[in-house]
């Protein structure tokens, strides 16, 4: 009698639309930038694009066809840059033990069983692009993107002549000003906007900034009555402190590269402040997949496809992301340091 080997992948269909729309459809959980919305996604149909700036201000271009009116530069003084879109794989191996044989809870078949690995494999790659995408939006917030290594693959300052604004806060010296400073780095940021719009400025700590800043004799006492407010909610008071115009948070975020290197997102004793509620500041531009059937369409956050392994010994899972967070207005970020 012949046996006959169904390859279970292919028999339900777990192509690139399929694994791309379930990997799209888990949660992304990681992240206090993505809880904020401030990168918010922007798909792209090319995987280098072009960006004008035009007096410390970024704008995105789109693409053209051959022979279409090209976009037109108001004044000669505007430079154009182009950006190549950072490409993120990472695969994983389902191999057969894993699910011949296998029920899921109540004698499901094993096809349900075999969805199930599945799923959790797109999970968890999906957990590690998301606090990837993190890290990488903490880069573009600070004006520096760096690649996993620490590696700099991007710095908008260098790319568009622009220096980065730094402010020492002096928290170390009990006379210091902080309301006065903190004015004054609200002010850079409005002066900054160039014709954008905000409902207010936000800064990420670091818990060495925040825990300086909290004590410092000119604010503790405006922290300890916010505290005490907070408490009475239940609220966590290391988020929302808002002081001289600026809201204060720690942030904590950190993640562990391929070597094992521990990479905190924000350096100790700095913060970093920025707008909140712009209309054209901040964006993750996302770019189309490296598949053929992703040619020429927007690109989604993430793609997934399989592919069953020679002589069917195993399934690879190849999961991708094309993400570039970029600020348009990298003149409204302000370093703080202690």
């Amino acid at each position: 009698m012949n046996t006959v080997i169904v390859n279970p992948f292919d028999a339900n269909g777990f192509d690139l639309a399929t694994l791309t729309a379930a990997i799209n459809l888990i949660p992304n959980q990681y992240g206090r930038l993505n809880q904020m919305n401030l990168f918010p996604p922007e798909g792209v149909s090319t995987r280098t694009i072009l960006v004008e700036e035009d007096q410390g201000v970024l704008n995105l271009l789109p693409t053209r066809h051959v022979g279409e009116q090209p976009t037109q530069s108001k004044n000669g003084k505007r430079k154009m840059r182009s950006f190549v879109i950072p490409h993120i794989p990472l695969e994983d191996t389902i191999m057969p033990d894993e699910w011949e044989g296998v029920r899921t809870f109540g004698g499901g078949a094993a096809s349900q069983a075999l969805a199930d690995i599945i799923n959790r494999r797109l999970t968890a790659m999906r957990n590690k692009h998301a606090i990837t995408l993190e890290w990488l939006r903490m880069g573009a917030l600070k004006g520096i993107i760096l690649d996993a290594d620490g590696s700099v693959l991007y710095n908008l300052y260098n790319e568009f002549g622009i220096t980065q604004a730094v402010q020492d806060c002096a928290l170390d010296v009990s006379t210091t000003d902080v309301l006065g400073i903190c004015m004054d780095v609200v002010g850079r940021i409005e002066d900054h906007l160039m014709g954008e719009v905000m409902t207010g400025v936000h800064c990420l700590c670091s818990p060495e900034f925040f825990k300086a800043l909290i004590t410092h004799p000119n604010v503790e006492k405006f922290y300890l009555n916010h505290a005490a407010a907070v408490s009475i909610s239940g609220g966590d008071p290391r988020r929302g402190f808002t002081f001289g115009g600026i809201t204060f948070e720690e942030y904590r975020g950190q993640a562990t590269d391929g070597n094992g290197v521990v990479r905190r997102f924000i350096a100790a004793n700095e913060a970093h402040a920025f707008p909140v509620g712009t209309t054209s500041t901040f964006a993750t531009l996302f770019g189309p997949g490296t598949f053929v059937e992703a040619a020429n369409t927007i690109g989604q956050e993430l793609y997934a496809k399989q592919e069953t392994r020679r002589f069917g010994i195993g399934v690879d899972l190849h999961v991708q992301s094309n993400p570039l967070p970029i600020c348009y207005r990298p003149g409204v970020l302000v370093k703080l340091t202690v």
